[in-house]
C-alpha cells in the first residue's frame, strides 16, 4: 500500500468476473431459478457481450456447483433437495467456525468493528421487516465474517455457500426467524467476540446454523 493520501489504481473487473457476478446475482435472487436452463445466444443478447467471456463465466459457476452440466441438453440451475438445504448449513457451519476461531486468534478489534457496522444494517432492515432487505444484511453480515479471518480459501468457498443459502430462503420464506429475533441472534456473535469468550462464540455460531437447519425441517409435510 503506498503512502497515506497517495493515489492508486483502482482494480478493475475483467468482463468475465462482470458477467460471473450478474449471473450470481440472478441465480441468488431467483431471475435464473432451479432448473433454468441457460441459453448462450439469449443470455449473450441480453448481456450484451459475445459468447466467449459468457462461456467462460458459465463455466466458473459450474466449478462453484451453482450451474450444472447435462451432456447432450446444456447447462442449468442446480436444484436444491432438502437434502441439499441441510448439507449447506453443515458446511457453512465448518467454515464460519473455522473463521471464527481464527478472528479470536488473530484481529478481534477489527472485527466487531467491522461486523458491528454490518449489524447496524441488518437493524435498519429489521425495522423495515423488509424480507430482501434483511437476506441481503445477514448475508452480507456473514460475508463480513468469514473476511474478517484473513483466510482467503476460506471466504471464496463461503461466498458459494451464501448463494446457495440465498436459493434456500427464496424457497422457504416461511422459515425467516422474526426480525428482532434475526437481530439478535447476531448482536450476540458480536458481543462474544468483543468479550473476547471464543467458547461462547463457537456454541452461538453452532446454535445459529443448526436453529436454520430445524426451522427448515419444521416446513417438511
Amino acid at each position: 500500500m503506498g503512502r497515506l493520501g497517495e493515489l492508486e489504481p483502482v482494480p478493475r473487473k475483467s468482463t468475465v468476473e462482470i458477467v460471473s457476478d450478474e449471473l450470481r446475482s440472478a441465480i441468488m435472487y431467483g431471475s435464473l431459478e432451479p432448473g433454468a436452463q441457460l441459453g448462450e445466444a439469449e443470455l449473450a443478447g441480453r448481456l450484451g457481450i459475445s459468447r466467449g467471456p459468457l462461456r467462460e463465466a458459465m463455466q466458473r459457476l459450474v466449478q462453484e456447483g451453482l450451474l450444472v452440466s447435462e451432456p447432450h441438453r446444456g447447462l442449468f440451475v442446480i436444484t436444491l433437495d432438502e437434502g441439499d438445504v441441510e448439507d449447506v448449513y453443515l458446511a457453512r457451519l465448518a467454515i464460519e467456525r473455522e473463521a471464527c476461531r481464527l478472528i479470536m486468534e488473530r484481529n478481534r478489534g477489527e472485527a466487531v468493528a467491522r461486523l458491528t457496522e454490518s449489524l447496524e444494517a441488518l437493524v435498519d432492515a429489521a425495522k423495515q421487516r423488509d424480507r430482501v432487505a434483511m437476506s441481503d444484511a445477514d448475508q452480507a453480515f456473514h460475508e463480513v465474517l468469514v473476511s474478517s479471518s484473513g483466510s482467503p480459501r476460506l471466504e471464496r468457498m463461503a461466498h458459494t455457500l451464501l448463494v446457495e443459502t440465498r436459493m434456500c430462503l427464496n424457497a422457504l420464506q416461511d422459515t425467516y426467524p422474526e426480525p428482532s429475533d434475526l437481530v439478535e441472534e447476531h448482536r450476540r456473535l458480536v458481543d462474544a467476540i468483543g468479550d473476547g469468550e471464543e467458547e461462547r462464540l463457537l456454541v452461538l455460531i453452532e446454535e445459529h446454523m443448526t436453529d436454520s437447519i430445524h426451522r427448515l425441517r419444521a416446513t417438511r409435510p
